[in-house]
């Protein structure tokens, strides 16, 4: 596509793969890197040497862009950005915080940078420092979210901002990729309908409940902590329910039991335990039901986006 998005990341197709903790490594980034998309590995919290080796990696396995996803509450994002640096990383999104100390070094390498953003506010600020455009993700999205639905927050940023905005939350086929486009954004960022991929290496449990999961099957845990977390239904957003609800009983929750109780759980989920571990999804999880490579998947969102938008 002849569009903002794709001139600006050198892809064929508007679609970027979401950035998962312990989910979107160098098998799944190059996949979709190799089907036209933008693939993202996720640094997440995991250390430099790790992610030194996944970098390596995609580099083998795709000679189309990629990009690494910074989380910078991490305590290793000083580390992950110099090796974006060393490693001629071609694009950096980023969430958690605002990347103004990176910056510097990341546009004197020539990297695009891209942060996800939860309200006009940060995307003006984002703006301001210098990236490239951004991510407005609605709170249907899976993972950490922030309060406002796409449908309202990606038309204020588009009109907020003058650098091109990407789509995120909720989209899992080409119609919700084209609400997106109707809606303000030139380009898509899609993490729950890509759990489902072939080449996606999460626990095939974590990928069943995916699969198996209705309309209403996703909650979100961690508000009263100050950090919402999308997930499925299972036992520990159960135990997550009845903490929270004893919390605010009491009168002066107590924060850290509650940000306690997820500590380590994702890997566990990732791992295979899908019960005691937090499954992130989307509440678009219902429209995935099905696996299929990414190549299969990037070329049925384009088929039915470009049918409805004429592009």
């Amino acid at each position: 596509m002849d569009n903002r998005i794709c001139k600006l990341l050198d892809i064929k197709h508007p679609i970027l793969q979401g950035g998962m903790a312990w989910i979107s490594e160098s098998t799944l980034a190059a996949a979709v890197s190799n089907a036209g998309g933008l693939g993202i590995i996720a640094a997440g919290s995991a250390p430099y040497d790790v992610i030194k080796k996944e970098l390596r990696r995609v580099k083998t396995l795709t000679d189309k862009p990629f990009g690494v996803n910074i989380m910078l509450l991490s305590p290793y994002a000083d580390e992950i950005a110099r090796l974006c640096v060393e490693e001629s990383v071609p694009v950096v999104t980023t969430g958690a915080g605002v990347p103004s100390k990176y910056m510097d070094g990341f546009n004197a390498a020539g990297i695009k940078v891209i942060p996800v953003v939860p309200s006009v506010a940060i995307a003006k600020r984002m703006e301001k420092i210098g990236a490239d455009a951004v991510i407005a993700e609605g709170m249907e999205a899976g993972g950490h979210i922030g309060k406002l639905t796409s449908m309202a927050l990606i038309p204020q940023v588009a009109d907020a901002v003058s650098i091109p905005v990407i789509g995120a939350g909720g989209v899992a086929d080409g119609r919700g990729m084209a609400a997106m486009f109707m809606l303000g954004a030139c380009g898509v960022q899609i993490g729950t309908l890509f759990l489902s991929a072939v080449e996606c290496r999460v626990h095939q449990n974590y990928k069943d409940m995916v699969l198996k999961a209705k309309d209403i099957d996703t909650v979100i845990t961690g508000q009263i902590a100050g950090h919402p977390v999308r997930c499925i239904k299972n036992r520990l957003t159960r135990v997550f329910e009845e903490a929270e609800r004893e919390e605010l009983k009491s009168g002066i929750p107590d924060i850290k039991r509650i940000e306690d109780l997820g500590v380590g759980k994702l890997k566990a989920a990732v791992d295979g335990d899908v019960e005691n571990g937090s499954v992130l999804a989307g509440q678009i999880a219902g429209l995935v039901n099905k696996e299929r490579s990414c190549r299969e998947i990037v070329d049925e969102l384009m088929i039915k986006f470009l049918g409805l938008t004429g592009y």
